[in-house]
């Protein structure tokens, strides 16, 4: 007799990519009746995980404006989606949460916690996003932030040869002995990229400590290409297991199964990638103190793009800030949490509860996307919207060109997401860096060569059509 894919569904066997072989094997091997039975409980893959009911998480956030409404729905919206994802067993939302793509993927601002997985679209593209500061024993704002703008690179890219930093080289032969950053791309980019800081939100802000007066240097950025390269190495291996194990997980919560072969090596290429992102930070902050003359009195740093690990359980934070120590192994426990270029960076520390699972907001956060938001300033010039919402400050565009959608407006209001941070008890202010000035990419698109390629196109053509 032939077994078909009916007779194996029939005994058990799920439809999926192993049906097929399996038809192969039972008809070369010309099994039937017991025989064919057994073979079938023996060799049938294991049932498909299917999606959980939502398991419930804490959600530490309010709305206080029209706009905040309509985040607030969409936020637990997605939240309730993702919950149902099977390795999923508690989450949390901080006030400065807003969607960051399709239904279902964590939000900015998000916490969700894993038994035995790691997902690495909880983690986002990003990988490692953190925040440095740098007191200063004895300087001027003006000194560090004229430093901090020769130092540093934002844009697309790394730097050219003859202006790069240097790479570790027990860094760079860990990343070689790591199955996923033995990579070309990774470890050119590993290279290139040290002592960059791209674009979008990241910055590097100037201000004094209310406490102490002394001037600050605070920096913001991920772990640019190397991080990059791993997000997409980690999303593929993380599909392969998503298809093979589970059954209507969305593709962005794939997961890598953390006591695989794949799972360890992932692990430890996210303490690498942590390493390499550290040491960015710091290669740029020696080398502005350099720059300026200054002394060094004090640093620190903290992700909020990572992932945190306790036993089996792995804490993904898109966008939250841990304040639990168990994950600070390099921190004296006092954290960053940057809002706008026109307020304060705030310096907390918190305690661990039940509501907040150990983190804090990571900054001020969105209520619109970046095209919403200028969309509603259609009808004022970039120039005028950036000298009302930067008065007095020292804010510098690295391109050149202003970026209306990383201006202070863009974001939720400051002292909101303050307010919700005590209402929550999520963390304690312990200090402040009021702002003197910042640097930001800026509009660098408005000036990239295929843009410019482009226009030159559309005025050829605009005279072409003039002539005729």
């Amino acid at each position: 007799m032939t077994v078909t894919g009916k007779d194996l569904i029939e005994l058990g066997f799920e439809e999926g990519p192993e049906l097929g072989r399996a038809i192969e094997t039972v008809n070369a091997l010309g099994l039937e009746g017991q025989a064919l039975t057994t073979w079938v409980v023996a060799n049938k893959p294991a049932p498909r995980i299917k999606l959980q009911e939502n398991p419930g998480y804490r959600f530490n956030l309010e709305a206080e404006t029209e706009d905040e409404v309509d985040n607030v729905a969409k936020v637990r919206a997605t939240m309730d989606v993702l919950m149902r994802t099977p390795t999923l067993v508690d989450g949390a939302v901080m006030p400065d949460a807003c969607p960051a793509g399709p239904e279902g993927t964590i939000p900015v601002g998000g916490v969700a916690v894993a038994r035995n997985a790691i997902h690495p679209g909880m983690h986002s593209a990003d990988i490692c996003c953190s925040v440095m500061v740098t007191e200063f024993a004895d300087a001027e704002p003006q000194d560090i932030l004229n430093a901090i703008h020769e130092a540093t690179h934002f844009g697309p890219g790394g730097r050219p040869n003859g202006m790069r930093f240097t790479m570790s080289p027990e860094l760079y032969d860990a990343f070689r002995a790591n199955a996923f950053l033995n990579d070309n791309k990774i470890l050119q980019a590993a290279q290139e990229h040290l002592g960059t800081q791209g674009d979008g939100n990241h910055f590097a802000y100037v201000g004094r400590s209310e406490a102490s007066g002394a001037t600050c240097l605070v920096t913001h950025h991920g772990s640019r290409g190397p991080g990059a390269g791993l997000y997409k190495l980690g999303m593929r291996c993380a599909e392969g297991y998503r298809t093979k194990l589970s059954e209507g997980v969305k593709k962005q919560n794939a997961w890598i199964p953390a006591d695989t072969a794949d799972g360890e090596a992932y692990w430890e290429a996210l303490q690498l990638i942590r390493k390499w992102t550290k040491s960015n930070h710091n290669a740029l902050h020696q080398r502005a103190a350099m720059i300026a003359g200054a002394d060094v009195r004090e640093r620190f740093w903290n992700e909020h793009n990572f992932v945190f690990r306790k036993g089996d359980l792995f804490y993904h934070a898109k966008g939250a800030t841990p304040i639990d120590p168990e994950m600070l192994p390099d921190t004296s426990g006092t954290q960053i949490i940057p809002m706008n270029m026109a307020e304060p960076v705030l310096l907390v520390r918190g305690a661990v509860h039940d509501g907040n699972l150990g983190f804090a907001p990571h900054g001020a956060g969105r209520n619109m996307s970046r095209s919403a938001h200028k969309r509603a300033l259609e009808g004022r010039s970039d120039q005028s919207v950036f000298d009302e919402e930067t008065e007095g400050l020292d804010v510098r565009f690295y391109s050149g060109n202003v970026d209306v959608s990383e201006l202070p407006t863009a974001y939720k209001s400051a002292s909101a997401v303050q307010a919700q941070m005590k209402q929550f008890d999520l963390a304690d202010t312990v200090d402040r860096i009021l702002p003197y000035g910042s640097i930001m990419a800026g509009d660098w698109e408005r000036d990239a060569p295929w843009k410019k390629r482009a226009a030159a196109k559309r005025a050829a053509r605009a005279r072409r059509e003039a002539r005729s």
